[in-house]
């Protein structure tokens, strides 16, 4: 049983409302004060951007971070769970992708210059970086053929990696939102209704990315590991849990079925054998 349940329901439940009325604040945002959403190289196509990125970027990307934390979930293979992991993060990407083609179009259809702001700079870095965080996932932790030695060395990189591009992303969108106020709104430091309104959906950016980040990093709502194979070195006189005598993985996903088999039929034999020579003796 999960420690703290109440506790963890009550921060996710928290977390999947100040995230959904984000999207929704982006909605309004540009339907109301924007004048809608289209698709013709106008600032209608711009619209799109705030709300892909809001809606892929921020929420999705918060859903699929914490997605291993779930404790209805526990129960259900690794293998599942991580495409399911996978595959809301491809959700993100392909929208964030949407994103940055409404943006390019825009400018380029209205003479405008490309790339010349620090939020598009960070912006650009952390949509290279998220699409090859999901890459390198996938062949490492989704697909079979990954050594255990290889997810061992990677997986506390891509969980880094993962917090510090989600966090950057919400550094970004606070750039982004700051930006089109001051360029697209008069009298922005007179606290316009538009303005008061972009900045608290920022503001809602902040708090959804700060309940993800809690909840991810409580060790007491991890997910339960599942059995860890030990691999006995061949020095023929090693027994289990003798200190240096075997590699505990304690960080990788063990959910490949095949390689678990071949480590416990390793383990089977070497009790054989092991059971042999005290015969013997």
């Amino acid at each position: 049983a999960m420690d703290g349940y109440r506790g963890f329901l009550g921060l996710l439940v928290s977390a999947l409302l100040v995230g959904f009325l984000a999207v929704v604040f982006s909605l309004v945002w540009v339907l109301h004060y924007r004048e809608g959403l289209g698709w013709d190289g106008t600032a209608l196509e711009f619209n799109w951007h705030p709300v892909f990125m809001v809606t892929g970027f921020v929420f999705i990307q918060g859903i699929a971070i914490i997605v291993y934390r779930l404790p209805w979930t526990w129960k259900c293979s690794k293998l599942l769970m991580k495409s399911i992991h996978a595959g809301l993060h491809t959700v993100a990407a392909i929208l964030v992708i949407i994103s940055l083609v409404s943006v390019f179009d825009y400018h380029n259809a209205g003479n405008i210059p490309n790339m010349y702001s620090l939020h598009s700079w960070v912006g650009l870095t952390v949509v290279i970086l998220y699409i090859l965080q999901l890459l390198l996932g996938v062949l490492v932790f989704l697909l079979p053929w990954a050594p255990l030695s290889l997810r061992a060395l990677v997986m506390p990189m891509h969980v880094y990696s993962g917090l510090l591009i989600f966090g950057t992303v919400i550094a970004t969108v606070l750039m982004g939102v700051t930006e089109k106020l001051i360029f697209g709104v008069s009298g922005y430091s007179s606290f316009p209704p538009e303005g008061v309104f972009a900045n608290t959906l920022g503001l809602l950016n902040v708090v959804f990315g700060a309940l993800i980040f809690w909840i991810v990093t409580r060790p007491q709502w991890q997910r339960p590991k599942e059995p860890n194979p030990i691999l006995f070195q061949p020095n023929g006189g090693a027994r289990e849990g003798a200190e240096g005598s075997a590699i505990n993985f304690s960080h990788v996903d063990q959910s490949d079925s095949k390689l678990n088999n071949e480590v416990a039929a390793k383990k089977r034999n070497f009790s054989v054998d092991e059971a042999g020579q005290r015969s013997t003796m």
